[in-house]
């Protein structure tokens, strides 16, 4: 492991001048800046297999902000440092926004969610395989050096938003939940405090894969805001993986829907994991089933329109091939229905043990 500097800050005005200070401030060999830490599930990871040489740790595990509960303007407020797990216990998450809770209990393991935060689930890195292996080219580690995936082993890569840069996919299950209901994230830095709408937040890869989000390098996440949910009743987190527990999804998919007494959507939210560099949402494909019935033919028409700019990447882009990702089209096209249907069912999730529905529906 590279050498590094340790800080530890007690004070969010401590942690913005620290990470002010040593924005840019990187030695030979290091990444350009220090680093804020608090769980470092990720991190760390990254660290040991000599993937990120952070010239600097600033440890922001003391910083007061890990509260979680509604505020005067009635949007849920999710600290930064609060723990995945405490999150996804909470009172006000576990009864107004179980979606959220279904999508973070999706993720990673008991020991991880233990130590994960927010901030942290925001800022893992998008990232494959190729991106771990430090002996091989990869644009999102090394910029300008080729991305081996596009055109190699790609079962676990983007859809779509890729570019011939980076075919990587964010990790995140949390995320594509945030995504959907519409979340925001708040950052503050010595500059001043600003709102970044979460579907802006993490970015796709065009010509610059090796920037995951537009937070700036100074930028501190305080909180997240989660506006009012109408949609807890009929919302799902679905999500599809090669193995029942601690892998990361094929394709997970956010549904939500607020439906009239007769079955009509009256609004909707859908967000897709796993097939892009970022949580992938579409407006458009929201729009399309606003005032049809929730029944399977519409969930078929827009998910077939949801996935059509979908690509595939890797080996031979047949849906029998073990290394391209052609498999995932048709595969995202039958989830996004089957979570529109669990849905309208009231069904919240698919994960084994974690799977319920709704208290009042049959």
């Amino acid at each position: 492991m590279t050498p590094f500097r340790y800080l530890r800050v007690d004070t969010v005005p401590e942690a913005l001048a620290a990470i002010a200070t040593l924005a840019g401030d990187a030695e030979p060999g290091h990444d350009r800046e220090g680093r804020l830490f608090a769980g470092g599930t990720n991190m760390l990871d990254l660290m040991k297999e000599n993937v990120m040489h952070p010239h600097a740790l600033v440890d922001i595990g003391r910083l007061p902000l890990a509260d979680i509960g509604y505020r005067d303007d009635g949007t849920l407020h999710l600290g930064a440092l609060a723990r995945n797990a405490d999150t996804a216990e909470h009172p006000d998450v576990k009864r107004d926004f179980p979606m959220l809770r279904a999508a973070i209990l999706a993720g990673a393991s008991g020991q991880i969610r233990n130590m994960a935060t927010n901030g942290g689930n925001l800022l893992q890195r998008t990232r494959c395989m190729y991106f771990y292996d430090a002996g091989v080219p990869c644009n999102k580690r090394a910029p300008g050096t080729g991305c081996p995936a596009a055109h190699g082993i790609a079962r676990q890569h983007a859809i779509l938003g890729a570019s011939e840069h980076c075919i990587a996919t964010h990790p995140s299950d949390m995320c594509v939940a945030l995504a959907a209901l519409d979340a925001v994230v708040h950052v503050e830095s010595i500059r001043g405090t600003r709102e970044i709408p979460f579907v802006d937040f993490h970015r796709l890869p065009g010509d610059r894969p090796d920037l995951d989000t537009v937070l700036e390098p100074d930028e501190l996440i305080t909180h997240v805001a989660v506006p009012p949910n109408p949609y807890a009743p009929h919302s799902t987190y679905l999500k599809v993986r090669e193995r029942a527990s601690f892998a990361f999804a094929l394709v997970s998919v956010a549904a939500a829907l607020e439906l009239y007494p007769d079955n009509m959507i009256r609004s909707a939210r859908l967000a897709l994991g796993s097939v892009a560099h970022k949580p992938w949402r579409d407006t458009e494909a929201e729009a399309m089933l606003v005032g049809k019935p929730a029944t399977t033919d519409t969930f078929i028409d827009v998910a077939a329109f949801l996935l059509r700019d979908a690509r595939a990447w890797g080996g031979p882009a047949l849906p029998e091939s073990t290394q391209g990702n052609a498999f995932k089209i048709p595969l995202a096209q039958r989830a996004v229905v089957r979570a529109l249907e669990m849905a309208a069912a009231g069904i919240v999730t698919n994960t084994g043990a974690d799977a319920f529905r709704m208290e009042g529906q049959p």
